[in-house]
């Protein structure tokens, strides 16, 4: 063979190696991107197992399915939903309703594959319950107070019954009002899934409507209506031309007069006396409607007995049909014969309300 059949021969085989050598190349980055691929995949697949932790915990926590919250816990341990009373029987009803009407949307997913953590960051709107809990707890202190003087006793079981049910017409007549929150979970992968570490406060206080807050807030309104006497307090502002006179639409007081006396001891009180309407539609009273306080040199007096029987004082203490109006008085320990600054309210009016204030001339 020639030299130039050779090279013809060359030529013709050449374009097959060619092809072999691409068809070879292809296929190495098809490969490649096949593993880039399925790296992304796995990853991906990875990234969602938190997020559905947590999606399956806050749907357990809307259904009130607190076998299913406990399983996506890696502490298992609700207990602190005790405190809150989310899982007392009596309030089942209440709190079922007021955790379907929660919604949430994952925010962020802060995902770490090598250490085997992640950080779920979740927007969550809720009902905020605290007109709900003010309006049950005034309504629930007056019926208390009531009862009370009717000489009816209710056991422990009666009592949480009638909270409950004045917490459930309540909700069933208030307009909701919702609150918007963000929690980051925090996650560790083991062996039976990924786990949320424990329950958080910021969860109890969702799951009972704002709870914890409101009865922080139940517990100094409730310290204030006790008086603190003797204790140092900032005192209410009133000119002296100033007149306790107020109305809402529970009651109407206006004050008539006040007189110095001695209590039953033989100590010098203060008397004061005001007229008092009761303006809702159904019976009440000043001592469930109204909350007087009395301060001396920057202390809180406490309530005294008089020495003689005042017909006014019981008055105060008796139920007043509605629209009728009585002369009612509340006695005063003095501690000398300073000025008196009064300040009246409504009694059990969380968050404050209006107030009106007058200041009398003791000598």
């Amino acid at each position: 063979m020639d030299t130039q059949e050779l090279k013809q021969q060359e030529a013709k085989a050449s374009p097959k190696k060619k092809k072999k050598r691409s068809a070879g190349f292809i296929l190495f980055l098809f490969v490649l991107i096949l593993a880039a691929a399925g790296t992304g995949v796995y990853y991906f697949m990875a990234r969602q197992q938190p997020e559905k932790a947590v999606k399956t915990f806050l749907s357990n926590m809307k259904k009130m399915n607190f076998e299913g919250m406990s399983a996506q816990l890696q502490s298992s341990d609700l207990s602190a939903l005790d405190d809150a009373d989310i899982r007392n029987d009596s309030y089942t009803a209440f709190f079922r309703d007021i955790n379907q009407k929660m919604t949430y949307k994952i925010s962020k997913n802060k995902f770490n594959i090598q250490n085997g953590t992640a950080n779920i960051t979740v927007h969550i709107k809720y009902i905020d319950g605290s007109d709900i809990y003010k309006e049950t707890i005034t309504e629930f202190l007056r019926q208390i107070v009531s009862t009370a003087f009717s000489g009816a006793e209710l056991s422990e079981e009666e009592t949480q019954a009638k909270l409950a049910g004045i917490l459930q017409e309540k909700a069933g007549t208030l307009e909701d009002k919702f609150a918007e929150t963000d929690i980051t979970y925090p996650l560790v992968k083991t062996n039976d899934g990924w786990k949320i570490m424990s329950l958080d406060n910021e969860t109890v206080k969702i799951m009972s409507a704002n709870f914890k807050n409101v009865q922080d807030e139940i517990n100094n309104e409730l310290s204030a209506i006790e008086g603190g006497a003797g204790q140092d307090v900032q005192l209410p502002a009133a000119a002296k031309d100033d007149t306790i006179d107020m109305s809402n639409d529970k009651f109407t007081i206006h004050y008539t007069k006040h007189t110095v006396v001695n209590d039953f001891s033989g100590e010098p009180c203060l008397m004061v006396y005001y007229d008092y309407t009761n303006n809702s539609d159904s019976p009440s009273s000043a001592m469930v409607d109204v909350n007087l306080m009395a301060y001396q040199n920057g202390a809180a007096l406490s309530a005294a007995i008089p020495e003689a029987t005042e017909k006014a004082i019981d008055n105060f203490m008796s139920e007043i049909q509605p629209n009728h109006t009585v002369t009612v008085c509340q006695a005063f320990s003095l501690n000398d014969e300073t000025d008196v600054t009064l300040q009246a309210g409504e009694a059990f009016s969380f968050g404050g309300g209006n107030t009106s204030s007058q200041i009398l001339k003791v000598k």
